[in-house]
């Protein structure tokens, strides 16, 4: 069984709608394009290990759309190898709708978004899921991830649509690496699900419930 990732940049207020142009989610989002002032080569280095070994793609419609339309036209240059490697590797395609699948290699999900998952984790060894926050809502409710890797950004918005919107389910974490911080102030942290079940306690007890 191969590892689903969860690649995602993130406010400090863990927005993470739009981070790369206001064309990404506009709806409501007068913010879009947020992370470009704070990227560096560090937080890039950071990325580029992160896929590393990745051989195929989940996404919700509009991140496809996006991808679709700027990845298949990139030769060379500074983004080839990622070109490269997602226009080589299946896609696969989360939507309620019908979506255009000009882009090679990309599949549209069937309406059991659960079992049509959980098959792409028996077929790939590293299934990366990138943006899509509807998509990422989904993985979070039904535990159908392996590994978080989470970009955040010294900026707080106050508006948007946030990483772990309302209803999430309550779940532990495991973190794999020490936080890495990048020279513009972006922290880059790697979590693993963990089993069992969330745990409380109570500050006031002499054990302040550790």
């Amino acid at each position: 069984m191969g590892l689903i990732d969860i690649e995602m940049f993130a406010t400090l207020d863990l927005v993470g709608q739009a981070p790369g142009g206001p064309e990404e989610d506009p709806e409501g989002f007068p913010h879009g394009g947020w992370q470009a002032p704070l990227l560096d080569e560090t937080a890039g280095a950071q990325v580029d290990e992160a896929y590393a070994g990745t051989d195929a793609l989940l996404l919700g419609r509009r991140t496809y759309d996006i991808f679709a339309g700027y990845w298949p036209h990139q030769k060379g240059g500074e983004d080839g190898a990622f070109a490269d490697l997602f226009n080589s590797i299946p896609k696969y395609v989360a939507s309620r709708g019908t979506p255009d699948l000009s882009w090679a290699g990309s599949t549209h999900l069937g309406p059991d978004l659960p079992a049509a998952i959980r098959e792409i984790r028996d077929r790939h060894e590293r299934v990366k899921v990138v943006g899509s926050l509807d998509l990422v809502q989904t993985l979070l409710r039904e535990r159908l991830f392996d590994r978080l890797h989470l970009w955040l950004h010294p900026i707080v918005l106050g508006a948007g649509k946030k990483v772990f919107a309302e209803g999430t389910v309550p779940s532990n974490l495991t973190l794999l690496a020490p936080p890495a911080a990048s020279p513009k102030g972006t922290v880059y942290l790697q979590y693993g699900l963990a089993g069992g079940d969330v745990r409380t306690g109570d500050m006031s007890a002499p054990d302040r419930g550790l």
